[in-house]
């Protein structure tokens, strides 16, 4: 089942291969593989937007208390037939609100050509009122597709608590000359291949349990945006090492964001 429109609460961290292993050992009496992929594992590609200013950039490099994305999303082998999720990330301090639709590839594709103009009505959408909504935010903000960013996926919900998931990404690539998401998930690293990005996601908060593991395996609490990362190589920065986190507090912004911002982002359940 999709879940179209959620709020939760977000914790990433960046991890080795090594802990990865050590966490999915020591949680499985909690935890449970997700249901799509095998065994929980699948491949998102995922196309990002932004505008010539490079507005959300700014937005959440900087930190800002409310920021939003606009993502069009598939999941493993795809094309212009498959479904496609079309997302709208807002993120207000720490809790996150997802608003997503479900269409065609080939629907959003014309869309994005269209600039909508034959109707909002006229594509095959699974929610109306979200169709808008992207189309609002995406002329108001000027956004046009900016890159792909795509990696390897092992999702995991709890046995007990099925509000808590749990995503491991590996092998996080991006591209900027091929926009297509159906030609699948390749590009370059924008993080070291021996890093993974751990996401633990909760309506209130981290159970103790797992807390206590996080802090016995030493998995410190980073800041690991997959889109700046990916838009600072693409534009020439230096590829991100292992050992190379950003700052947890950002003491004062230098460049200024779009301050009425919204973030958009969607979940695969």
């Amino acid at each position: 089942m999709a879940i179209e429109i959620f709020s939760r609460k977000e914790q990433k961290y960046l991890i080795t291969h090594r802990q990865y292993e050590e966490i999915v050992q020591r949680i499985g009496l909690e935890m449970r593989n997700d249901k799509n992929g095998i065994d929980g594992k699948y491949s998102v590609t995922s196309l990002y937007f932004d505008n010539a200013e490079k507005g959300i950039y700014f937005e959440t490099k900087n930190k800002l208390k409310y920021r939003q994305k606009l993502r069009l999303r598939v999941y493993d082998d795809a094309n212009l037939n498959s479904t496609a999720f079309f997302e709208v990330k807002q993120k207000h301090k720490k809790v996150v609100n997802k608003r997503r639709m479900l269409l065609p590839l080939k629907e959003a594709y014309r869309y994005l050509e269209e600039d909508g103009q034959s109707g909002l009505d006229n594509y095959e959408t699974s929610n109306s009122q979200v169709m808008k909504e992207i189309d609002y935010f995406r002329k108001f903000y000027r956004l046009s597709p900016e890159m792909v960013v795509s990696y390897s996926r092992h999702a995991l919900h709890g046995i007990h608590d099925s509000e808590l998931r749990i995503t491991f990404d590996f092998d996080l690539r991006c591209r900027k000359s091929d926009l297509h998401i159906e030609n699948g998930p390749y590009g370059e690293h924008f993080i070291d291949p021996d890093l993974v990005v751990l996401e633990v996601k909760v309506d209130h908060s981290v159970p103790l349990w797992l807390a206590r593991i996080l802090q016995e395996l030493q998995c410190e609490q980073r800041s690991a945006s997959k889109f700046c990362t990916s838009m600072e190589l693409l534009s020439g920065n230096v590829l991100p090492q292992a050992g190379y986190f950003e700052p947890k507090e950002l003491e004062k912004p230098l460049t200024g964001g779009i301050e009425n911002g919204s973030d958009h982002e969607i979940v695969y359940i």
